[in-house]
């Protein structure tokens, strides 16, 4: 949701002819919320993804102009409600992740829900990387001979 806060919603060419938009913090310091260019670049970081996703409910005003005003000795007791744009999994972490959302799916179908409202908040992104190694190619039986599945209870690949 576009909005204009504090008249910080500005346009630019990317260099392909098209317009672009982004929430400039150089125009939050002229509203004269705070001395935005004093902030560090860590904390400017996160105000500008506070202010691109305010929406007046889970980010408001206030926020924005708490975190604006943030000081390296001031006593902090509020929350800072940072959206992050997109989240990066590993198969290590990103597995359990979709085991524990399909199990939340499940159960709201089962209470007779949209299993469709069960969603991350934000993209996701899962990686999976893992490793071959191929011993035999080029023949009709190399796939047999790279890979002898044991005959053990945990059903592991053994390599021959």
């Amino acid at each position: 949701m576009m909005h204009n806060l504090f008249n910080t919603l500005r346009e630019f060419d990317p260099g392909n002819g098209k317009k672009a938009k982004f929430y400039s913090l150089l125009e939050l310091e002229k509203a004269g919320i705070a001395k935005i260019s004093r902030l560090p670049v860590s904390i400017r970081v996160v105000l500008e993804s506070v202010l691109r996703n305010y929406d007046g409910r889970k980010i408001t005003e206030e926020h924005i102009t708490q975190l604006a005003n943030w000081g390296p000795t001031a006593h902090r007791t509020e929350e800072i409600p940072f959206v992050v744009a997109r989240i990066l999994l590993q198969d290590f972490t990103g597995v359990p992740l979709l085991c524990d959302l399909a199990a939340m799916r499940g159960a709201a179908a089962k209470m007779g829900k949209d299993p469709g409202v069960i969603e991350p908040l934000v993209p996701v992104d899962l990686v999976v990387d893992h490793s071959v190694q191929i011993d035999t190619y080029g023949s009709t039986d190399a796939l047999k001979k790279t890979w002898k599945w044991s005959s053990s209870e945990t059903g592991s690949a053994t390599n021959s």
